[in-house]
């Protein structure tokens, strides 16, 4: 069952919407103000987030803008407004879909399925590729794990930098030491394996539905991202 992160603070609206998500399979947990919602989002990995936009103490677009900066976890906003400019302001800043009170739950559940049919990857500009609950920075060349910096030796991080620029692309041995190695590395291409063993040993906490690091025998390897 997926866990769904529902972020609102009137009750009766919250209970229907988790109603209805529980009847189709879904896990839902209710945050009643931004600052409980973060904390829960967190502390655990969420498939998504409905989230409301008028909120007690942090509003919905201060929290969507928090998420957006360590994770691509999908995000619906709910919100009484229809203004253009309030939809536009909520996909522009990361929102996957936009939805209007009083909606049918129905449609509700119908949209977070489409959503969830999507790709968990997000990009920021050049600079960040974000697949769920694992940020890869290549201006600063650096990497981050549930909002934690991952330590990485200078050849694993160089690897996982190269391989999120390509997600979903196989790369044969040979191929990943000319690019990441050097042309005048003279060593075995077993050290390739030995740098996939260690990176995932490292990101052992990485949401297996964002991603993984796969060994395609007799191929090569690549940077799994889920559809």
């Amino acid at each position: 069952m997926k866990p769904i992160l529902i972020v609102e603070d009137e009750e009766a609206i919250a209970r229907v919407l988790a109603a209805y998500l529980r009847k189709n399979g879904f896990a839902p947990e209710r945050a009643a103000d931004g600052h409980e919602a973060m904390r829960m989002f967190d502390s655990r990995d969420f498939s998504l987030v409905l989230l409301d936009v008028m909120l007690p103490g942090m509003d919905g677009w201060e929290l969507l803008k928090r998420i957006r900066e360590k994770s691509a976890c999908p995000v619906i906003m709910l919100t009484a407004r229809d203004g253009l400019q309030d939809r536009l302001g909520g996909l522009n800043g990361g929102a996957d879909d936009y939805m209007t009170k009083p909606f049918v739950p129905e449609e509700v559940v119908a949209r977070v399925n489409a959503v969830l049919r999507r790709r968990p990857h997000w990009t920021d500009g050049e600079s960040k590729r974000i697949f769920g609950n694992l940020v890869v920075d290549l201006a600063s060349r650096s990497v981050y794990l549930n909002a934690a910096e991952v330590n990485l030796n200078p050849r694993e991080l160089s690897l996982l930098l190269f391989l999120s620029e390509y997600p979903n692309r196989i790369f044969t041995r040979e191929q990943l030491i000319e690019q990441v190695w050097g042309m005048d590395y003279e060593g075995s291409d077993r050290a390739v394996d030995l740098a996939v063993k260690r990176l995932r040993q490292s990101l052992s906490h990485w949401s297996a539905e964002a991603g993984e690091i796969r060994t395609l025998r007799g191929t090569g390897y690549q940077l799994w991202i889920g559809e």
